[in-house]
């Protein structure tokens, strides 16, 4: 004998109420369950309190317990609750509130009422008051949603931020007034004052100090000025630190080194921060001698490449020869949209001029003619040298720099010399000549552009993302995928992998971008 799980009456049943309004005869058929087992699940249905009626197509042919049934379903819900009930079954409001209206007006019609129906009715009500204050107990819960997160759109810029901070009067007046109009909206305090950063208590307390001085202002300051450290530098001791620092044997030294040499002596007036400190206070502590002053060094600006010939990134790296303390310098340029080498170049020397003549040569090859290209770099003088710079500007291209020593500004020719050096292919012993080297680079480019699929670009080789190919390749995989899911559903529990083309490719993003990636990739 056939089991059938109870998602599966569900849907069969679901089949017999309208709006679908299938008779049992036209179910059997199409799924093959018997007719005695389909009168079977629909009257235990109907036994449930669901309304399943016998005649779905005509709702007035309905049977009474059939539009009762509907009229106890209907009770606890507010009017959109109601209407999306009637849509899905096919119904109208106007017809549920009729048979509401006679079935109210049949209880009244009947006199007295029997033992069992006097029963009936009280366990009715009493179904009745749970629904209602159910509905009420949902309302409220509604209302305070809704007034809390009217609450959160203002309160951050009021009294956001951690415990213990300090928060002005006016914002404190202004926190008052919301919590105010929240609780008015439905809110409880509780809630309130956890949105808004506060405990109830100190909201308590800034009503307290209202009520008193009609002003709300801040006491830690006034309590801490009247307060004294018990380790507070007395003056003597203050006016000890100035004489001490200011001695011929100590005059040029740091106070990180006058503390070690006083204890040396067997004497300890005080640490070195509060050495700072005290002279700090009088204008003593400033840089001396000829070291410059630290330099911050600004991130070099983001740019985002969304196809082919936007944006480029190239550097220099050591090939070694046979010669001991010789190379030979690979110049490498890099699309950083497509991972393709679009150009390179091997010499046994650095220079500018070779440079240009490599940007030259790339910027023809590529049918490069509008302005607007960005090329990427670290601080190296090859990078820098005035014959370079002279033909960037030229061409249309605008030079990026990377911070000085920070290799992360130029990640992706980093990565790139990494992928060369540590490929199999990868002679194990110095080249023996110029030509040796550009033979092997010449094949490691080849093969790079088009045999390697990078993990960067949806496994797709630089060529075919640079070409323009990867949309075919990508929506093919994605066809395979979902036929191998579609025959057989049980190897995945989630999504097909993805095969979605990157539309953005970020050289030095902002922090924002790079927060949404790594979101992102957490999510993955």
């Amino acid at each position: 004998m056939a089991r059938y799980s109870q998602e599966f009456k569900e849907k069969i049943v679901q089949k017999m109420m309208p709006p679908n309004a299938q008779s049992i005869a036209q179910i059997h058929r199409d799924t093959g369950v018997s007719e005695p087992t389909l009168y079977n699940w629909r009257n235990q249905y109907k036994n449930a309190g669901r309304a399943v009626p016998a005649d779905p197509s005509n709702p007035e042919n309905w049977s009474a317990e059939d539009k009762l049934a509907v009229v106890i379903e209907t009770a606890c819900l507010n009017e959109q609750a109601l209407s999306e009930y009637c849509r899905k079954k096919g119904l109208y409001v106007e017809q549920i509130n009729r048979w509401k209206e006679l079935a109210l007006g049949g209880y009244e019609a009947r006199g007295r009422l029997s033992a069992n129906e006097r029963r009936e009715l009280k366990q009715t009500k009493k179904q009745k008051r749970q629904i209602e204050k159910e509905l009420k107990r949902k309302e409220k819960a509604l209302a305070e949603t809704a007034a809390l997160l009217v609450l959160s759109k203002k309160c951050n810029a009021i009294c956001g931020g951690k415990r213990g901070r300090l928060i002005s009067s006016e914002n404190r007046q202004m926190a008052m007034k919301l919590i105010e109009e929240a609780m008015i909206a439905g809110a409880r305090q509780v809630q309130a004052c956890q949105l808004m950063g506060i405990d109830a208590r100190t909201l308590r307390r800034w009503q307290k100090q209202l009520l008193a001085s009609q002003e709300v202002r801040d006491q830690r300051k006034t309590a801490a000025a009247d307060r004294v450290p018990a380790n507070k530098l007395s003056e003597t001791e203050k006016e000890r630190i100035i004489e001490v620092c200011n001695l011929p044997e100590y005059k040029s030294l740091p106070p990180s080194q006058i503390v070690p040499m006083l204890a040396d002596k067997g004497e300890y007036i005080a640490s070195e921060s509060s050495f700072y400190r005290i002279l700090s206070a009088v204008n003593q502590v400033n840089r001396r001698g000829r070291a410059q002053r630290p330099k911050n060094s600004m991130k070099p600006k983001g740019y985002n490449a969304t196809g082919p010939n936007q944006i480029w990134s190239w550097d220099i790296t050591y090939l070694a020869s046979t010669v001991r303390g010789t190379f030979y310098y690979l110049y490498l340029i890099e699309d950083i949209f497509s991972r393709k080498i679009v150009g390179w170049e091997i010499h046994e020397r650095e220079s500018a001029e070779h440079a240009s003549q490599l940007i030259r040569k790339t910027c023809l090859a590529e049918n490069i003619h509008q302005e607007g290209l960005v090329l990427h770099s670290d601080n190296g003088s090859p990078m820098k040298g005035a014959t370079m710079l002279a033909t960037l500007q030229k061409l249309g291209v605008v030079p990026s720099f990377s911070r000085p020593s920070v290799s992360d500004d130029n990640p992706f020719s980093e990565s790139l010399f990494r992928t060369l050096k540590y490929t199999p292919s990868f002679p194990n012993q110095p080249f023996g000549g110029l030509d040796a080297a550009r033979e092997w680079v010449h094949s490691f480019v080849e093969w790079y552009n088009h045999q390697h699929r990078h993990s960067a670009i949806r496994y797709v080789t630089p060529n075919q993302r640079h070409s323009g190919e990867e949309m075919t390749i990508l929506e093919q995989r994605k066809e395979v995928y979902g036929a191998a899911k579609e025959k057989n559903p049980a190897r995945w529990s989630g999504q097909i992998r993805n095969w979605n083309r990157i539309e953005n490719v970020w050289l030095n993003p902002p922090k924002d971008v790079r927060a949404e990636a790594q979101k992102l990739a957490l999510v993955a």
